[in-house]
């Protein structure tokens, strides 16, 4: 049986917040030195992919380094899309503003 929980009501409640820098401050690196490092990461991903699949065709690389490389490069290919598809959804929503 489940027995009931009790003595939550007796735990100290924290008020305070934290406060830190913004990330791009602390890191050095803006928006854009951002999007192009994921898009060259997402390119050598998709290279690595198709390298991988003609060292299996060629039977220089085992099958289960053929998949992994494959399934890396198609995960690169979508998050490439998805956030292709949200900067778009982004400049549309902008250009539709009444100025």
């Amino acid at each position: 049986m489940i027995t009931a929980i009790g003595g939550i009501g007796s735990l100290p409640v924290s008020t305070t917040v934290n406060k830190t820098a913004p990330a791009s401050s602390a890191s050095g690196a803006d928006f854009g030195q951002v999007l192009t490092q994921v898009a060259s990461d997402a390119v050598n991903a998709l290279k690595g992919g198709e390298a991988a699949a003609i060292g299996g065709v060629s039977g220089t690389q085992s099958a289960q380094d053929v998949v992994q490389a494959v399934m890396n490069a198609e995960q690169a290919l979508q998050t490439a899309v998805a956030v292709r598809d949200k900067l778009v959804a982004a400049y549309q929503e902008i250009t539709r503003m009444q100025i």
